[in-house]
């Protein structure tokens, strides 16, 4: 008992400590998520260029939306930033600690070029960072000499003088709901330190900004906003689905259907659509007549004659043109039919530019609040689908499915060239994308798959 005891509070202890030494890692990481979006909704619906309730194009309820989600980030990216910022001191200080439960059986050399390349990822993020936050500060700095060319993880263009707004005018660029420190000097290595820490400081004013009666006001803000986008997306999504695929439906069922049957007579029609159908239809016929002389010798039927053969046989056939004919016309049906709801689809799509930015925003948030384990497994597994080892298998049941729900033939030399071709393309795709979009905005993630691909 005394041994389970000791073995529960040293896991205890050891899933503490590893939440500790993991702190500055997770805060850095979410304050560098919180400016790469930032920086999405400049880059989508700015040109680049600071987020402003005076750009032309936004209604007053979008230009909301964008000075909630600004809000929103900056307060993410300053606190997660004091968070790391603190946790450096304590972890700095358990490393030597922190080592003793490790075990690694990596040389010094790869150890070193770990820590060295994990420092400039970690100098490159809060680079990115705080140009990020430069940009929607109160008061901002002289410029600062532009450092070396260094390979950067997100190209970030040199942020532009700005003349300054009316601070009684409403419609002023967004601020942030942070109370702003007076402006202070760049540090040079002749001033002397501090008194009290800045970290201190931070904190005392992010408690400071936390008792302040108007960010309850601007909590209750966020989560309204938060609100409307997660329903407009889920509406969006469902609409997008659902009004296709009803177009489909209604217009085959009640106006293409009774046209096509009215113009098509049965009797003098085409029964095959094409050469696949025929050749079905006459293994279907055939096979029954076979296993009506198996019934009929193995003694589990009444024998039958020559003629009962014949006639049944005819009988089998009647039904197979009527459903033949049918699949044939059904066919038709689903060309139109599916003409239409492309053309639905298309329309929604057109209609709906504001409710697609805002779908947009809600899927970088769901994806960029995914750990990289989750984004390396989400990738591998719609890769290993659609370009995988088994994924031939998948296309053809695909195609062959396509073809029989628009009455074409199953050509086997086309389906065999585009297995070949398409999901090469494909894979071509996800790998360039994986190199300049995810390895920008997710460095983590890139390792994370990398191994888990291995």
């Amino acid at each position: 008992m005394k041994t389970s005891t000791l073995a529960k509070l040293r896991n205890y202890v050891l899933t503490a400590s590893s939440w500790l030494f993991n702190t500055p890692e997770r805060s850095l990481d979410q304050a560098y998520d919180a400016a790469l979006m930032i920086k999405a909704i400049e880059d989508e619906h700015f040109q680049g260029n600071r987020i402003s309730v005076r750009s032309d194009g936004f209604s007053s309820n979008v230009s909301s939306y964008f000075q909630a989600e600004l809000r929103k980030y900056l307060n993410i990216a300053r606190f997660r930033l004091t968070e790391f910022k603190a946790s450096r001191l304590f972890v700095d200080l358990s490393n030597q600690t922190t080592n003793g439960f490790k075990s690694t059986n990596n040389s010094p050399e790869q150890l070193a070029y770990e820590a060295r390349d994990k420092a400039a990822i970690i100098l490159e993020k809060l680079r990115f960072i705080d140009e990020v936050l430069a940009r929607y500060s109160p008061q901002r700095p002289a410029p600062i000499p532009q450092a070396p060319p260094t390979t950067s993880l997100v190209p970030v263009a040199p942020t532009l003088p700005t003349r300054v707004e009316n601070p009684n005018n409403t419609n002023e660029w967004v601020r942030s709901s942070t109370v702003p420190a007076p402006a202070t000097k760049v540090d040079k290595a002749s001033e002397g330190p501090n008194i009290v820490p800045r970290s201190i400081l931070r904190t005392f004013i992010r408690l400071r900004r936390d008792l302040d009666p108007k960010s309850e006001a601007e909590v209750v803000e966020n989560f309204r906003n938060t609100k409307a986008r997660t329903i407009i997306s889920i509406r969006f999504i469902l609409l997008v689905i659902l009004i296709p695929l009803l177009t489909q439906q209604v217009t085959k069922n009640f106006f293409i259907g009774p046209v096509v049957d009215r113009f098509r007579d049965h009797k003098s029609a085409e029964i095959f659509l094409n050469p696949d159908m025929e050749e079905e239809a006459f293994i279907d016929l055939q096979k029954f007549e076979e296993r009506l002389k198996f019934k009929s010798l193995i003694g589990t039927a009444p024998r039958l004659t020559g003629e009962d053969i014949e006639t049944q046989v005819k009988e089998r056939a009647v039904e197979l043109a009527r459903e033949y004919s049918d699949r044939s016309a059904n066919a038709i049906k689903n060309v139109f039919a599916d003409l239409l709801s492309l053309i639905a689809f298309a329309c929604v799509i057109t209609a709906s530019k504001r409710e697609i930015a805002v779908v947009k925003a809600f899927m970088d948030e769901v994806v960029y609040g995914l750990s990289d384990s989750a984004k390396a497994f989400i990738i591998i597994l719609f890769t290993d689908i659609f370009v995988g080892f088994h994924s031939p298998h998948g296309w053809e049941v695909i195609l062959g499915g396509v073809s029989r729900h628009l009455g074409l033939p199953e050509n086997h030399d086309f389906i065999f060239l585009f297995i070949a071709t398409f999901p090469v393309i494909l894979d071509t795709v996800f790998k360039y994308w994986i190199f300049r979009y995810l390895n920008r905005i997710s460095p983590s993630a890139v390792a994370t798959y990398r191994n888990m691909n291995e």
